[in-house]
C-alpha cells in the first residue's frame, strides 16, 4: 500500500501566492505519507559572458539574491510544520531546470502553484504547463481559490 504514495516529492517555487499555497499542500501530503520533502527555486537568468568581471559580478549579485528568496521559502514551509530535507537553486528556465531536477532526484511527485492564465500566457504557455508536459512523475498544481473562482467554466 505505501507503494501508491509518493516518497519523495519536489516543491516548485516562484516566491508568489500561489507557490506559498502549493508549498502548503506539499507539505501536508509528505507529513501524511512520510515523504521526503525538496524545494527548488529557478532564477530565469541568461548565460553571461565567462572572462567579463561586471557580468561575473551581476551574476554572483543575481545568485546571491535567488538564494535569499529560496531560504526565506524553506523557512516559510517549516513554520508550517513541514521539515525540508534540501533545498536546490538552479538558475535557468525554470520549466526545464525542474523537470531535470525531478529527474535527478527521482521524485515521486511535483508540486507548484500556477500564476493568472491572461490571453498572452496562454498564447506562449506557461511554466506549469510545460512541467506538466515533460515531467517524468505526476504533477499536481495548485491555483488559488480566489483565481479559481474568477475564471468561467471551472
Amino acid at each position: 500500500m505505501d507503494a501508491m504514495f509518493p516518497t519523495k516529492i519536489l516543491i516548485a517555487s516562484d516566491d508568489s501566492d500561489c507557490a506559498a499555497l502549493a508549498a502548503q499542500a506539499a507539505g501536508e501530503i509528505a507529513e501524511k505519507t512520510g515523504s521526503e520533502l525538496h524545494v527548488v527555486f529557478v532564477e530565469p537568468i541568461v548565460a553571461f559572458a565567462a572572462g567579463n568581471r561586471i557580468y561575473e559580478e551581476l551574476y554572483d549579485d543575481v545568485k546571491k539574491a535567488a538564494q535569499e528568496i529560496l531560504d526565506e521559502e524553506v523557512q516559510r514551509i517549516e513554520a508550517t510544520g513541514a521539515t525540508v530535507a534540501q533545498s536546490h537553486l538552479r538558475l535557468g528556465r525554470a520549466d526545464e531546470e525542474i523537470v531535470a531536477l525531478s529527474d535527478e532526484l527521482d521524485s515521486h511527485l511535483i508540486v507548484m502553484g500556477v500564476r493568472g492564465s491572461g490571453p498572452l500566457r496562454r498564447l506562449l504557455g506557461s511554466t506549469s504547463d510545460s512541467v506538466l508536459r515533460h515531467a517524468h512523475c505526476p504533477v499536481m498544481v495548485v491555483r488559488s481559490p480566489k483565481e479559481s473562482r474568477g475564471r468561467s467554466g471551472s
